[in-house]
């Protein structure tokens, strides 16, 4: 019997889930399909109630506006994602009353593996642009690379409900400020993380670029359609280091590969391999 995952988003149509997940489970041999389902946060329930009742079911990819909604959704959740409140992921355990769902967030694997690789430092003076479910994500990846404050630019301050809770879960301090002011702070941290969606640090970009700034430190950007972002262009012709987010969707994938086909120890290197070339992500040593 064929088993079923899916990556849940509205909207969901831009995602590289399912070219990533596809080749994992062909290179592994599992019989797990995966397919993009649209699904808003007030259809959320609904859908859950489905999945519920479908054995056939072995996992779901979470991406936004769902992550927060997921957690109050599911029946666990576990590791880190019970300190941040939001989950990118839901792995299935059958219980005689229908399926049983664990959230859990590789959000922020992903985001410690893609800094790591590209050279960030223990402890990285750190900022972090958007205060959403990613955000939150990379609040707790800043802890845990040994950041015990960040700075954290949003156009509101009042609606980022989810990074403050993360934060908190955490352990780390936050700094607020305006996302209008980053362009010109941003060059003297270690580590900047952008969270935005597609476009939306586009303004900070063209400010780098005016500016001529120099930019010594690592940008992980996780949008990544277009590639490469205005804001990825200018700190890379500053000078600096840039991880695009297909880094960070791979090495959170493969912590979903995991557990929705049951992998037992480290992913096998032809695996992570047929993952990059799926997405056109470059291989890194692991």
């Amino acid at each position: 019997m064929t088993g079923r995952a899916a990556v849940l988003g509205h909207p969901i149509g831009h995602s590289k889930s399912p070219a990533l997940h596809r080749a994992a489970y062909a290179a592994l041999g599992a019989d797990i399909g995966y397919e993009a389902i649209d699904v808003t946060v007030d259809a959320l329930p609904g859908f859950l109630s489905t999945v519920r009742a479908d054995d056939t079911w072995r996992g779901l990819s979470v991406t936004m506006p769902l992550k927060a909604a997921m957690a109050a959704a599911v029946d666990e959740v576990r590791g880190v994602g019970e300190a941040l409140g939001v989950v990118n992921t839901v792995a299935f355990e059958p219980r005689p009353a229908g399926l049983r769902l664990v959230g859990y967030n590789t959000d922020v694997a992903g985001i410690v593996n893609a800094l790591r690789y590209a050279g960030a430092r223990d402890a990285p003076s750190a900022a972090v642009l958007g205060g959403g479910g990613t955000a939150a994500a990379a609040v707790a990846a800043l802890r845990g690379l040994g950041t015990t404050s960040a700075t954290v630019y949003v156009r509101d301050a009042g609606r980022a409900a989810e990074v403050r809770a993360a934060a908190a879960g955490v352990g780390i301090d936050l700094q607020f400020r305006s996302l209008a002011e980053a362009a010109h702070e941003l060059p003297g941290f270690d580590v900047v993380v952008s969270t935005l969606p597609p476009r939306a640090a586009d303004g900070t970009g063209a400010d780098l670029a005016a500016a001529g700034a120099v930019t010594p430190g690592v940008l992980l950007d996780a949008a990544y359609d277009p590639w490469p972002s205005r804001i990825a262009a200018a700190w890379t012709a500053g000078g600096g280091t840039v991880v695009p987010g297909l880094e960070m969707l791979l090495y959170q994938a493969i912590e979903q590969v995991r557990l929705f086909a049951a992998v037992d120890g480290p992913m096998p290197a032809e695996v992570i391999d047929v993952m990059c070339d799926a997405v056109g992500a470059p291989r890194r040593v692991f």
